[in-house]
């Protein structure tokens, strides 16, 4: 990066247009778009935005009311962009006859102070607090995502036709194209790709992304999951990025790999595991963060079954926790941990927030496998850990009551909704024989 971006000047000629992008609470990426020329003001004051840009949620096109954490008059609510100038880069997918950068933004009070529900700012310090005690979190990922067609008025399906497998090629593989696209366009934006493959059922793709440092990770995954939306489009697909979009295909999940260095950049064992036993003590604890949809734990359901009702038990993996966090060893002894449980959906802050302010407490607590469960129990449906939030001490420690307050509101409407919507599966099973 050069010095005069990092003064704060967007000075790259070849950018027409700037996209100042920030994440709302729920993991929705949001953005405010203009020209070069207004953006010295920017980085020097900063954006004001409306409060209520951060809460995400729509119902039948209007604005749900926001969480009291952001209604109360008593406390300035004024909110502010604040660009990371060492985010900045082209944006390839989004460029045609203009070209057109990105900045990624923390979200400030008036006061110039993080705001309390900006989920970066809370990446960054959970990630401050490991680096307190010596150690550096790196974080891979392996991302899963369907692509399907699209109607004719540009309106997202589940129609998929091709019939390609697990690692399949081309010519069976139809979206082989797509995936190079993505690949290549990530690279002309410098966010090189490890490898990409086809998934385990017809319409579904993986992509590895490579290791990088604290929220650098999440900065990468949401971009890249941006630029996937955007290229599939452009090929007339729909990208998506749901649990688990049909009962007949595999679920997608975001596999998370970790791997915790200390100040001689080495992996320790016994560190290692401890840190693995913070995450299983707290599974439960972070999964309204990983696993934020109800449609989420249709994916962790344990049989693998044609199954198409609402809700299934989801009580435990087939092989125990070798399904919710794996720990391995390479042939140079660099010990990675691996959390299989949280899905795309999610916001990329949040999950890496979640995993290592509990794999931190297993090292300040050096836990052990006693005191973690190593055949973990999924909750059943959203609407469980939704009632157990309230009662969660780790979430309220870690992310902060204002932040657990406002995720449950929007959480909770949802959930509300959900309940008293009639499903095609609850028509065909009851309208006949009732």
């Amino acid at each position: 990066m050069d010095k005069e971006r990092i003064d704060g000047c967007f000075l790259e000629e070849e950018a027409d247009l700037i996209k100042l992008q920030f994440t709302d609470l729920f993991g929705r990426l949001k953005m405010v778009e203009m020209t070069r020329g207004q953006s010295k003001k920017v980085t020097a004051d900063g954006y004001p935005i409306n409060r209520f840009a951060l809460g995400g949620l729509r119902k039948e096109g209007a604005v749900l009311p926001f969480p009291t954490g952001l209604q109360d008059k008593a406390e300035n609510t004024g909110l502010y962009l604040k660009p990371d100038m060492a985010t900045y880069q082209m944006l390839p997918w989004d460029s045609g006859q203009e070209n057109v950068a990105g900045v990624i933004c923390d979200v400030m009070d008036s006061n110039g102070s993080p705001s309390p529900i900006d989920t970066r700012n809370l990446l960054k310090e959970t990630i401050s607090r490991a680096e307190q005690l010596g150690l550096s979190l790196y974080f891979d990922f392996q991302c899963e995502f369907y692509l399907f067609h699209t109607d004719d008025e540009g309106r997202p399906t589940t129609v998929t036709h091709e019939v390609a497998g697990y690692y399949d090629a081309g010519p069976i593989d139809l979206a082989e194209s797509v995936r190079r696209d993505i690949m290549l366009s990530l690279s002309e934006a410098g966010m090189e790709v490890e490898s990409s493959h086809h998934g385990t059922t017809p319409g579904q793709h993986c992509f590895l992304l490579p290791v990088r440092y604290g929220v650098e990770a999440a900065d990468y995954l949401q971009t890249f999951k941006t630029a996937v939306k955007r290229i599939a489009k452009r090929h007339g697909l729909h990208a998506a990025f749901m649990p688990k979009p049909s009962g007949n295909g595999d679920g997608s999940g975001l596999h998370t790999g970790i791997v915790i260095r200390d100040k001689n950049g080495n992996t320790d064992k016994e560190t290692a595991m401890h840190f693995r036993c913070g995450i299983l003590k707290h599974l439960r604890d972070m999964m309204i963060f990983t696993n934020p949809l109800i449609n989420s734990y249709k994916r962790l359901a344990a049989e693998k079954c044609n199954a198409v009702q609402p809700e299934f038990p989801a009580t435990i993996w087939e092989e125990g926790n070798d399904k919710a966090v794996r720990y391995t060893e390479d042939r140079n002894g660099i010990v990675t941990i691996t959390a299989l449980f949280p899905d795309p959906s999610a916001n990329p802050y949040l999950v890496l927030a979640a995993l290592a302010a509990a794999g931190l407490d297993g090292v300040e607590k050096k836990m052990r496998t006693p005191e973690c469960d190593e055949n973990p129990k999924f909750p059943e449906t959203l609407g469980v850990v939704l009632r157990e939030l309230d009662k969660n001490a780790f979430a309220k420690t870690a992310f902060g009551e204002t932040l657990c307050r406002m995720y449950r509101e929007g959480k909770q409407e949802e959930w509300d909704r959900f309940c008293s919507f009639v499903t095609d599966w609850e028509i065909q099973e009851y309208l006949y024989r009732c």
